[in-house]
């Protein structure tokens, strides 16, 4: 199935900025149609509201694992205000990827 244009962005921004070895992205909107969420937030038709990353990258070495999320949601601050309800973060240094 062809990448939608919101993960096609993510893909491109987290690239950019964090040069990552490993970026995994699944839409997962769909096991999320019909569930409503605090503000009527609901899976939008098509998808690309609800995502599950996995990324390793370098740029993670000495972060602690909140300071990895909150560099992914920075990064992504316009998409999480936006299309994006829901976003799981898997964020690893390429030493803990290995293992």
């Amino acid at each position: 199935m062809p990448e939608g244009p919101i993960a096609h962005r993510i893909r491109e921004k987290l690239t950019q900025a964090l040069a990552p070895s490993l970026i995994e992205l699944e839409d997962d909107s769909g096991r999320h149609a019909g569930h409503h969420h605090e503000g009527g937030m609901d899976a939008k038709e098509g998808g690309e509201s609800h995502f599950n990353l996995r990324i390793v990258s370098a740029a993670f070495d000495g972060q602690s694992r909140v300071q990895r999320q909150r560099t992914v949601n920075t990064l992504l601050a316009e998409e999480l205000a936006g299309p994006i309800h829901a976003l799981s973060i898997r964020a690893l240094t390429p030493a803990e990827a290995a293992q």
